[in-house]
């Protein structure tokens, strides 16, 4: 007998590419070329990099990475609360993931390219206020 969790117990995933394993815990979902070994986020069926087709594995994405770049965002959507931080994570497993950065002030003088960040999942109202009761992607410092 399994321990998988009953799919209709678990937050609704605001991406396609977030998922969920069998004991309910989220993770990213990617996909890596078993030619060239490149990383992409989401489902692939053909390698952006080599161009090779049909050589895509399912993989689960690093939890941690590095801050690539920012935009601190001052004017939103309405119900948007800003500022916030808007950054490109380059993780561990070498794939480029975009994200909202929580956890630290939206200022450049607190903000460094190339510092350390750990992926975590929380309700996807803190990016939208449309966004309850869904599951989404944060950066956090590591």
């Amino acid at each position: 007998m399994t321990d998988a969790v009953n799919e209709s117990s678990l937050p609704r995933a605001a991406t396609p590419y977030l998922q969920f394993d069998e004991q309910g815990e989220p993770f990213l979902r990617g996909a890596r070329c078993k030619h060239c070994d490149e990383v992409f986020l989401g489902d692939r069926e053909h390698c952006a990099n080599c161009c090779a087709q049909s050589c895509m594995s399912r993989v689960s994405l690093s939890t941690s990475g590095r801050l690539y770049n920012y935009t601190v965002v001052h004017r939103s959507y309405p119900g948007v609360e800003v500022p916030f931080i808007s950054a490109i994570v380059d993780l561990d497993d070498g794939c480029s993931v975009k994200g909202n950065l929580l956890e630290i002030e939206p200022s450049s003088e607190v903000l460094a390219f190339d510092m350390p960040v750990k992926v975590v999942f929380r309700g996807a109202e803190l990016a939208k206020p449309e966004g309850e009761g869904f599951l989404s992607h944060f950066f956090v410092p590591a």
